[in-house]
């Protein structure tokens, strides 16, 4: 089986992708953002992990790497046993894919494709696992699940493995005034001039980075679960409740979201998975911080509780649209000025 790893060997001509299309994969183009996901090793190490504690289950087996990028996890599996991975990445870097693929002896082990999964035909008429490290921001921003999706139904066999297969979003409230203020007031005075109209725009843009897990002050709400196996590209738009409570007396400015994720794993081993919440070591994914309107004067054991509703983008479809509406429930004392009630909007794109 021979690699097709070049501009004229792909699968796509990438001057037919809409703009947008075109620039989310020559975003994969660069070195930089492939170390970066490299060095995050809660992301790489937990792969590994999974794949070696599955062992038996990758023996002789042909398994499918989705957006394979530098290979790393196709390389993995192959050294697992797998009998033959097939990489597939729209993006130039799978020419250096091919070069690493070659120079750590896999090249009998791991076949090459570049395109768009869509558009390319595999080797085999069946693969046994997919394995994908697909998660964007926010879970699902720029997130690549849509042809993860495409590849369980027309190729996976029945029975067949995805990893990682399960996914949560969860939501918290935090504290964080100053950021929140520094960030509205640098609007109401640039250099002498009232530039207040882009305030409205600024609260619409969630913002990615890091949280300090002293700075989350309620109780933690799921949003929604994903599983793999059998999630449909319609239950990617979503409404879902929550419901959180005061730890203490602060103020809540924003709620925080991260996501979990957990690998199949043998019968009677624990599974293997990896959090990326402001409790949990470090990965490259963050925290998505969205501020709202209203900052909320809260007593311990105040509750908030809202909807949150997720779309893709009419224009881009891996960028997201996000309403939020809320009902914060104070109890004690001032209990009525305290309550509020509101909507917010946002986009992240």
């Amino acid at each position: 089986m021979s690699n097709k790893t070049t501009v004229t060997e792909s699968a796509t001509d990438k001057q037919t992708l809409s703009q947008t299309e075109q620039h989310y994969f020559n975003s994969y183009d660069h070195y930089g953002i492939h170390e970066e996901m490299l060095q995050d090793t809660v992301r790489t190490l937990s792969y590994r992990n999974a794949i070696m504690q599955n062992k038996d289950l990758f023996k002789d087996k042909i398994v499918l790497d989705v957006g394979c990028g530098t290979g790393i996890l196709s390389m993995f599996a192959a050294k697992n046993g797998a009998k033959h991975v097939i990489g597939v990445d729209m993006s130039s870097i799978i020419e250096m894919a091919n070069k690493l693929v070659k120079l750590n002896g896999f090249e009998d082990k791991i076949t090459l494709l570049r395109g768009k999964l869509e558009d390319i035909e595999l080797p085999f008429p069946k693969v046994d696992i997919i394995i994908s490290e697909w998660m964007g921001y926010f879970l699902l921003y720029e997130s690549m699940m849509d042809t993860v999706l495409y590849a369980r139904d027309k190729y996976l066999v029945e029975g067949g493995l995805i990893f990682p297969d399960k996914c949560s979003i969860h939501i918290a409230g935090l504290e964080d005034s100053q950021y929140k203020s520094e960030k509205i007031n640098y609007w109401e005075d640039v250099y002498g001039f009232d530039y207040t109209p882009f305030i409205p725009l600024i609260m619409r843009e969630p913002i990615v980075d890091i949280v300090e897990n002293v700075n989350v002050n309620t109780t933690r709400s799921q949003l929604i679960e994903f599983d793999l196996n059998t999630v449909k590209l319609s239950d990617l738009d979503f409404k879902a409740s929550f419901t959180i409570q005061a730890k203490r007396e602060d103020w809540i400015n924003g709620l925080i979201s991260w996501f979990d994720i957990e690998f199949p794993s043998p019968e009677g081993k624990k599974p293997i998975t990896f959090s990326t919440g402001p409790h949990a070591p470090y990965t490259h994914w963050k925290q998505t911080v969205f501020y709202l309107k209203d900052d909320l004067e809260c007593e311990k054991g105040d509750i908030l509780e809202g909807h949150l509703t997720c779309s893709p983008n009419k224009m881009n479809n891996r960028d997201l649209d996000i309403y939020l509406d809320y009902e914060f429930i104070a109890k004690g004392v001032d209990s009525e000025r305290r309550s509020k009630k509101n909507k917010n909007q946002y986009i992240m794109h």
